[in-house]
């Protein structure tokens, strides 16, 4: 509406939500390198996590399919987002994410076998032997929100220079939990990063059928939340700018919304049928945009890769998945009863004999 001061119309406020690229799809720089990339090697990091990433989906996907694992979310044409992520935080932050930041998991060391563990039904597996502040994966869709922010005003109460990042889909900017995490955000300038990953699909739920913003990235406006789009198969920018945003909340500038555009390239999990609701012209489009080969060209035109390295790579991180697939199948399971031993810090005695009906019915299967 224009300002008509005629009849007492005045413009009182504008938000602008701008778009960050610096690879474009042809792998041609559209933008200059940030800051980061200056330090040795950083690139090729990237590029390595990526990879491995990679692999290690492919590999839980097969064991889901040969019966050896339970229902697994992949993260396939998402990996950029995971790996900046991963790389941009330091070892003191805390992670919450839901269930396709595998490739952050995996960079803020947190073991394969234990993710494996996770979705083979075994909770011992987000119990992270050597990242004990990161929280488990969040299956309910946007509980994690209000988590992050409740960890956010703990650092800020400490005086801890410290960031919460909490990662969601475009389907969890419909629930309720998203916009009281924003608005909490806002009002107590708290040192959190909101990851929002558009991929397009919220399970069989296309974006344009659940919401009517024109981006994800404007919702947090209301909040008083910045937001800002990054093209979320250029790992480059997505480092960048989730970087900047991290740094800002780290020294007191307060949250920020990051909206990463991408594609899941594969079924919403394993429990999925994505050929339903899309179609393969569709999917075969957006292969195109790959991240992992976007930069890999790149890096190959750079004379920073080579094919020698590539074949390197893939049976380094072959080898490192399989040996992963060996201590999760080796892995003696849990007992049953075990369900009951950390609900409270002292089992109440209401629970006390269904926990030994569960042992005594069990123990005959267990092990």
């Amino acid at each position: 509406m224009s300002d008509d001061p005629k009849h007492g119309i005045h413009h009182v406020a504008s938000f602008d939500i701008h778009h960050s690229q610096v690879l474009n799809e042809h792998s041609e720089l559209v933008a200059p390198l940030p800051y980061f990339t200056h330090e040795a090697g950083a690139l090729l990091d990237l590029y390595k996590w990526m990879v491995r990433t990679r692999t290690f989906d492919a590999k839980a996907v097969a064991l889901q399919r040969t019966g050896k694992m339970g229902t697994y979310s992949p993260c396939l044409g998402q990996e950029a987002i995971g790996v900046a992520i991963g790389h941009a935080m330091k070892r003191e932050d805390v992670l919450l994410p839901t269930y396709r930041e595998q490739g952050a998991q995996l960079m803020r060391s947190v073991a394969m076998h234990e993710i494996f563990l996770y979705w083979g039904g075994d909770e011992r597996g987000m119990s992270y032997r050597d990242q004990r502040q990161d929280f488990p994966i969040a299956v309910p869709i946007a509980s994690q929100v209000p988590h992050a922010c409740g960890v956010a005003y703990a650092m800020k109460l400490r005086k801890e220079p410290r960031v919460a990042v909490v990662t969601l889909g475009d389907g969890a900017t419909s629930k309720g939990d998203f916009y009281e995490g924003l608005n909490m955000a806002g009002i107590w300038n708290l040192p959190v990063v909101f990851v929002v990953t558009n991929n397009h699909w919220a399970i069989s739920l296309g974006r344009d059928q659940q919401t009517a913003a024109q981006t994800l990235a404007q919702k947090g406006i209301a909040a008083g939340v910045p937001g800002e789009q990054v093209d979320g198969n250029d790992v480059i920018a997505c480092r960048a700018r989730i970087g900047k945003a991290i740094e800002k909340a780290r020294s007191g500038g307060g949250p920020t919304l990051i909206e990463p555009l991408t594609y899941r390239m594969s079924d919403h999990t394993t429990a999925d049928d994505a050929t339903r609701y899309r179609s393969k012209e569709e999917v075969e489009h957006y292969k195109s945009l790959d991240p992992i080969l976007r930069l890999r060209r790149y890096l190959e035109a750079n004379k920073m890769w080579s094919e020698a390295d590539e074949a390197q790579l893939k049976a380094d991180a072959s080898a490192e998945v399989d040996a992963a697939v060996e201590i999760y199948l080796g892995t003696e399971r849990q007992a049953p009863e075990s369900m009951f031993d950390h609900l409270y810090e002292t089992l109440p005695r209401a629970y006390h004999w269904q926990r030994e009906e569960v042992k005594n019915a069990g123990g005959k299967d267990h092990g």
